[in-house]
Parts: C-alpha cells; sequence; structure tokens
C-alpha cells in the first residue's frame, strides 16, 4: 500500500549546458518564502486527511514529475496526478498524515529545497515512514512542488532484499545536492538512492534570470542482461533518452540515443569525470541531431553544495 507524503517516490538529471562559476552567491532573506513554504506543507497534510486529490495536485507545478522509485513508472502533470491520489485513497480510506521538516534550502531565489521525515498510519495496518526531499519552484509568485524523492524506513529489520548496490557503488560520490551558477542562472540537481539501492536517481531545476526554464529527471540503474549501467533521462521539454556508461579511469562515458519532443532524433556521448568528492566536470561531445554534426559543448564545472 503506497500512501505516503507525496503518493510515490520521484526523482532526475539534467544535460547541463551553463559554465559554472566559483564566485559568492548571496541571497536576500527569505525567511517569508520559507514561512511561505512550510505553510503549504501543512495545507497538503490537511488535503491528504481529507482524502481532497484536487487540491493536493493544484499544489504541484503544472509540468512536474512523479516516479515510483519502487517500480519505475512515471507520472507527469497535474491531470495525472490527480488520478494518481484517487487510486491511492481508493486503498486508504482511513490514511493519516504527519509530516516533520527538517530543513528548508534555497539554492536561488525562486528555488528551494525541502527535506524532512513523513509517516502514514492507519488503523489495521503498520505505520509507513518515509524520508524524503521536496524541490519547490516559485511561479507566478506562488511556491508548487517540482520534484520530490521520497525512501521508505524500513520499520523491522531482516533479510535484506536484492540490491544492485554492488554494481552501483562507484558512483556513490554523486549522492547529494550539486549547483552549478553563473551570472544569471541556476541549476540545482539533488542525487538520491531510491528504496533497496537498486537505482540512483537524479532530479534537476533550472533558472535563467529567476524563472524556471525547464527540469527533468534520470534513472541511472543496473542492466542485468547486458551486464552495464544503463540510464533513462525524462525533460520537461518532452525529450527522453537512454545511454549506456562505461568507466574510463576517473571519468564515465555515458553514450545517448534520445528522442526530440517533434519526433527529431538525438545522440551524443556525456563525459563525467570526477575530480574529488565535491566537484565533477561534465562534457558532451560527438552530438548529432537529425543527421546533422553539433559542436561538442564546454566543459562545464559542477561542485557540490555546502552542507550549513
Amino acid at each position: 500500500m503506497h500512501s505516503r507524503f507525496f503518493s510515490l517516490p520521484l526523482a532526475v538529471v539534467a544535460a547541463i549546458a551553463c559554465l559554472a562559476t566559483e564566485a559568492p552567491f548571496a541571497l536576500a532573506d527569505q525567511t517569508s518564502d520559507e514561512a511561505a513554504i512550510r505553510a503549504n506543507a501543512g495545507k497538503y497534510v490537511e488535503a491528504y486527511n481529507r482524502r481532497d486529490a484536487r487540491t493536493m495536485a493544484s499544489m504541484w507545478s503544472p509540468d512536474a514529475v512523479y516516479t515510483d522509485k519502487e517500480t519505475g513508472v512515471s507520472v507527469v502533470g497535474r491531470e495525472a496526478l490527480t488520478k494518481l491520489f484517487d487510486d491511492v485513497f481508493a486503498g486508504a480510506e482511513d490514511a493519516k498524515l504527519k509530516v516533520n521538516i527538517e530543513s528548508v534550502e534555497f539554492v536561488s531565489p525562486n528555488v528551494a529545497i525541502e527535506k524532512g521525515a513523513a509517516e502514514v498510519s492507519y488503523s489495521k495496518s503498520p505505520v509507513e515512514k518515509t524520508q524524503y526531499a521536496a524541490v519547490h519552484v516559485r511561479r507566478d509568485g506562488q511556491w508548487l512542488l517540482d520534484r520530490v524523492t521520497e525512501t521508505n524506513t524500513p520499520e523491522r529489520p531482516g533479510e535484506p532484499p536484492p540490491s544492485n548496490y554492488e554494481h552501483l557503488k562507484e558512483l556513490e560520490w554523486m549522492i547529494g545536492t550539486w549547483i552549478d551558477r553563473s551570472d544569471n542562472s541556476t541549476i540545482a540537481t539533488e542525487c538520491s538512492w531510491t528504496k533497496n539501492r537498486n537505482f540512483m536517481t537524479r532530479s534537476f531545476s533550472m533558472t535563467v534570470d529567476d524563472e524556471v526554464k525547464h527540469s527533468g529527471m534520470q534513472i541511472v540503474g543496473w542492466d542485468p542482461v547486458a551486464k552495464q549501467i544503463r540510464s533513462w533521462v525524462f525533460d520537461s521539454d518532452g525529450s527522453y533518452n537512454q545511454g549506456t556508461w562505461t568507466r574510463k579511469g576517473d571519468a564515465w562515458l555515458i553514450q545517448q540515443r534520445g528522442t526530440l519532443p517533434d519526433g527529431g532524433m538525438t545522440s551524443a556521448t556525456n563525459i563525467i569525470k570526477r575530480l574529488d568528492n565535491d566537484s565533477f566536470t561534465w562534457q558532451s561531445t560527438d552530438r548529432v541531431v537529425d543527421n546533422e554534426i553539433q559542436p561538442n559543448t564546454e566543459e562545464v564545472l559542477i561542485v557540490r553544495q555546502a552542507e550549513e
């Protein structure tokens, strides 16, 4: 039974194309914004507890993406979210939600990351506990949910479930929050494990001149047939692609093929090179769009968001 805070877990990655900067970044006092986000969480809980799926969906951005990290099924947009919530409530008429917000961190004036714990109780079923990270974006003066990652908290010890962690642990250094800033743009990326560490999810949101331009998600996992790491990327503009990962020294080469919103085809080799635990570079090479060769991108430096 999945009746958790945001219903089912989510996440993602970006094809980052902005140059990073090491200049200090100072946000104005956003006390009122944090208060608004915390108040929204309270309203979300109230809507959940009265089974109001439409109010819950209205608190997400129009192009929000929600992904079940256990099944890999994705839900896009408010209409689909409303149906999802209705389906969840159909099997959980007595569910009651509680939320404990642990932190709200602003990565730009219009993007914030909320982290906390959620608990759903039932009259005749065990309590479900999760840890979550929610990306909020401000649109037209309103804070909305855009990306959510949720992970179960085990209730009972026991035999560990099957996991592909051994095949993915070389990428564990990517777990965390990463920020890429230039003079007028910010890309925030949140990377986390799914339940049982069978997949990694990387979610991103890109703002330019304080306006959210696009966002997306990537799922990274182990292909037991090809015996290789594989990834799937879904972008808010409607494009998607899949890639295969090959390690060469400290670098990972991602051979990917994609489909554009208009049906056009793309291919590229993305290169991620780890510098240390807190920084890596990204570059896209061998790029082709509809059989037309495109120039390589500049190499971009990405740095880990410092913990407060």
